[in-house]
């Protein structure tokens, strides 16, 4: 099969989005007979229908549906390699992409970075940093989209190599007048009495705490699931359920939500995490440097 063409698939793209040849060809400054050969001739390089044609408008097949997740894809790697060399061209001289876990990009992960490119001698470095679930960074390291990742330490990280970084330490993050709220720590049976906040199920922490229940032989009731700790402190803040968030994650909100926090008294309420890569020897050296200023963030 010959080699995809960027052109096509963004033409692609554009149709599936207005649902119209038409439109899409005012988009791109293209006629629309000209969108619809293009197309027709992908179809045949793929040897499937892509397009469903309606009287009004076209829809993509089960089939056009793959095609245009892989195409938006690899048009934001196209888009990707654009950037780094305009910044390259512009001067700088290292770009490190970072995948990062939820927890980290909640605490300190942000303010490490941006304290490493505010030092002269990282001025002509350019960090690409992004959120996701601890296995997505390993998954992202492994597959070579980012550099360095972040993550939980307790996540498999099979033939990554890694080095420490920071901890935080969980706690139970419940509203003012909760029964909990007067305690000076809590254990996790304890909170399964209510009902939670929680962060997607596939999420590492998620994960250990259905675990942790599991051993309690008892339920982790949710209440509400959201994507991130700010979210979740907002559905406490509105007595609609309790959490157990960082208190690296939480500190910043409680006082204004008029939240209290409470230690999680448990072995496994300090999590520590790592930066993890492929292997040192082959990072750039702008990776090398982001990853020693990063490490030495981790408790002494």
């Amino acid at each position: 099969m010959r080699d995809l063409d960027l052109t096509t698939l963004r033409l692609f793209v554009a149709v599936c989005e207005t649902g119209n040849m038409a439109r899409a060809g005012e988009q791109a400054n293209i006629v629309g007979s000209a969108i619809s050969k293009r197309l027709a001739q992908l179809e045949d390089q793929l040897g499937t229908p892509l397009l469903i044609r309606r009287r009004h408008g076209v829809v993509p097949t089960t089939a056009g549906q793959t095609v245009l997740e892989h195409a938006r894809s690899m048009l934001n790697g196209a888009a990707r390699i654009k950037r780094d060399m305009e910044s390259h061209n512009a001067g700088a001289q290292g770009q490190v992409r970072v995948f990062a876990s939820v927890s980290t990009m909640a605490e300190s992960m942000a303010n490490d970075v941006a304290a490493f490119l505010k030092m002269s001698s990282h001025r002509t470095i350019q960090v690409d940093l992004e959120e996701r679930l601890s296995p997505d960074v390993v998954a992202g390291v492994r597959d070579g989209l980012a550099s360095i990742g972040v993550c939980w330490d307790a996540v498999d990280l099979g033939a990554l190599q890694s080095r420490p970084y920071r901890s935080d330490h969980l706690s139970v993050v419940v509203p003012e007048g909760h029964p909990l709220a007067a305690r000076e720590h809590v254990r996790f049976a304890e909170t399964l009495d209510y009902e939670h906040v929680s962060l997607p199920i596939n999420s590492a922490l998620q994960l250990m705490y259905q675990r942790a229940a599991a051993r309690e032989g008892r339920p982790l009731v949710h209440r509400i699931i959201v994507s991130n700790f700010e979210a979740a402190m907002r559905v406490i803040a509105a007595d609609l359920a309790i959490g157990l968030i960082p208190r690296e994650a939480a500190e910043r909100s409680t006082a204004r939500e008029g939240l209290r926090m409470v230690p999680l008294d448990e072995p496994w309420s300090e999590r520590k995490f790592v930066l993890c890569f492929r292997d040192a020897r082959t990072l750039s050296p702008a990776a090398i440097k982001l990853a020693e200023h990063l490490a030495r963030q981790a408790p002494g």
